[in-house]
């Protein structure tokens, strides 16, 4: 198992001047957010450095490609899920945004894997549009169905009344409020792996 980890290649380092010019070390050329937003859909792994500072910007320069993808209409980001994920800073449930949006997309590019797969299963027969139209539907309304699952933590956020937590006397304690979070996880899981089953 070592031997495998060993064996990893080491992330490519590029390095962005003060001209925002951005410098492929690995290839001795410059780069724009372009190549490097390819450079993540092929699997290559990629560090990006201050050049002046040495700072590490890679999760600045990542952002800046989702919002250069935006902006070019390949809308991903809808609006209420933006406004849900910009409440949470500085909020005292922040610390756990980023664990629960890691898992929930792991769970989603699982179900896109079977997806693609299913679809690769039934190529030369005619194409299920149906099928392929429903699941989407399915797949977004599960993605945002995600995010209102923190409605426990927050209560501006809108929520159904069959999402709503059931009423407790008293305040909620941190954990029971954690405890809830990872029961609808396990809930969001499991309705994710039966839809992939009805289709298969």
């Amino acid at each position: 198992m070592a031997e495998k980890e060993d064996t990893k290649p080491a992330p490519v380092t590029i390095k962005k001047y003060a001209n925002r010019r951005l410098y492929n070390t690995a290839t001795s050329s410059y780069v724009t957010l372009d190549h490097l937003c390819q450079m993540v859909k092929d699997g290559t792994d990629f560090v990006v450095y201050d050049a002046k500072s040495g700072d590490d910007i890679t999760r600045s320069v990542l952002t800046q490609i989702i919002v250069e993808e935006e902006l070019k209409g390949q809308n991903l980001l809808p609006i209420p899920f933006l406004r849900q994920l910009i409440s949470f800073y500085g909020d005292n449930m922040q610390w756990l945004v980023p664990r629960y949006l890691e898992h929930s997309m792991k769970s989603f590019t699982g179900n896109q894997d079977k997806m693609r797969e299913y679809f690769q299963n039934t190529f030369g027969s005619m194409f299920p549009f149906g099928g392929f139209e429903e699941m989407s539907k399915q797949n977004i309304a599960l993605f945002e169905r995600a995010m209102r699952m923190f409605s426990p933590f927050n209560g501006d956020m809108p929520v159904t009344p069959a999402e709503a937590p059931a009423p407790e006397a008293g305040k909620a304690k941190p954990d029971d409020k954690f405890s809830e979070l990872q029961k609808r996880l396990d809930e969001l899981q499991s309705q994710m792996e039966n839809l992939t089953r009805r289709k298969d």
